[in-house]
């Protein structure tokens, strides 16, 4: 299935795979993905949106087995403060529904954050923007399209 954020990697003519799996609605979690998709956790990036008190709307992409450190991502973003936004702000903002958010042809490009644990891995994986299907592709070319920050933003969860 071709996606938006498909779409937009074809026309910049940058390599990457396409990983359909079964979506179980009970479980979105970048763990289940990762183990449906066969890569381990730390390769699985999650796109989170916040939302800053100075810069407005921030994506901040983290690995599957790692939580956003909100006081890491205001202190690069230059706020004082973010807070993740209200599910039911997701749709609206990005045109991405819960599970299907990323950085790649979205509504609107808003700035991005992305750890940068996510550059040590040849190959990565990120929302296609659709449930049930994740992209791969080369860490270094996802920063350069998405005209991404790389920073320290994520920790290991407990």
């Amino acid at each position: 299935m071709k996606t938006n954020a498909a779409r937009l990697l074809d026309s910049l003519g940058v390599a990457y795979e396409l990983r359909e799996y079964a979506v179980d609605l009970d479980d979105l979690s970048a763990g289940s993905v990762a183990a449906k998709v066969g890569l381990p956790a730390a390769q699985v990036f999650k796109t989170l949106v916040v939302r800053g008190n100075r810069s407005g709307v921030l994506l901040a992409v983290v690995p599957g087995d790692g939580e956003l450190d909100l006081k890491a991502l205001a202190r690069v973003s230059a706020d004082r403060k973010v807070e993740p936004v209200a599910l039911k702000e997701l749709q609206p903002l990005t045109g991405y529904i819960r599970g299907g958010v990323t950085a790649l042809g979205g509504k609107k490009k808003y700035p991005v954050f992305v750890d940068e644990s996510a550059l040590r891995f040849p190959v990565i994986s990120v929302s296609a923007g659709v449930l049930g299907t994740q992209l791969l592709l080369a860490p270094t070319d996802y920063v350069r399209v998405t005209d991404s920050t790389i920073s320290a933003i994520s920790r290991v969860a407990e």
